[in-house]
């Protein structure tokens, strides 16, 4: 189960900005998905916004709680540890089960030298296993850890954790995506994508995040948060 990566589908790498390359992937996947089944992923969003959940979220100025989770490899990491780097780009992601997953890990990816010039660092967390997680690094080709949150604990503490419905778990069981497999928990429960730089402190000097999945920040906008903040 993969994506397939646009650095495998073509030659070179894909600089356009994510909003484009995620509206092509839109494009591509409403030719092949009932219409049906589309409405019942906006209504989903629609309810997810309803709630607030993005609203409620981490947000800038607070102090991001501390974790260790384990990397792709199986390695513990620690928030201290990242911020004793330096600054720390994170961003919460479904799975590499999801398209739009994969084209954002892929686009960070892709700006990773700039991070690490601006003195910054960057780290992903899903609720996947560690082995979707290695096997993920390995088919994108991602030069930057990928962290296992087992039962969205540190994704529930920065409140973005939602229970997918029973209508969109039938979906996803049509599509194979099964979740209690990839995530190894019974749970069904998912993080709205979300995107924080963390100061050295911990504090939370940007956050965005969005219950629509097809909306991510430009990796543009993340390098000049970084280079402003």
């Amino acid at each position: 189960m993969k994506w397939r990566s646009l650095e495998e589908s073509a030659a070179g790498s894909d600089t356009r900005p994510l909003r484009e390359i995620f509206a092509e992937r839109k494009e591509r996947i409403a030719k092949y998905v009932p219409a049906a089944t589309l409405e019942l992923h906006a209504r989903v969003v629609a309810d997810l916004k309803a709630q607030g959940l993005a609203t409620n979220s981490l947000a800038a100025g607070a102090k991001a709680p501390a974790f260790t989770l384990p990397d792709h490899a199986g390695r513990p990491i620690s928030s201290a540890q990242l911020l004793g780097r330096g600054r720390l780009v994170l961003c919460f992601f479904r799975g590499r089960w999801d398209p739009f997953c994969c084209g954002q890990m892929e686009a960070m990816n892709r700006i990773l030298p700039q991070i690490e010039q601006a003195g910054a660092s960057l780290a992903a967390i899903s609720p996947q296993t560690v082995k979707q997680s290695f096997f993920m690094v390995d088919q994108q080709r991602l030069r930057f850890p990928l962290l296992s949150d087992s039962e969205n604990r540190v994704a529930r503490q920065y409140q973005l954790v939602y229970r997918v419905p029973d209508e969109q778990r039938e979906i996803y069981h049509r599509a194979f995506v099964n979740l209690p497999f990839i995530n190894g928990t019974e749970s069904w429960e998912l993080p709205i994508p979300g995107t924080y730089i963390l100061d050295r402190d911990g504090s939370v000097l940007f956050a965005s995040a969005n219950e629509d999945y097809t909306q991510r920040p430009e990796p543009a906008e993340i390098l000049e948060r970084l280079q402003s903040c």
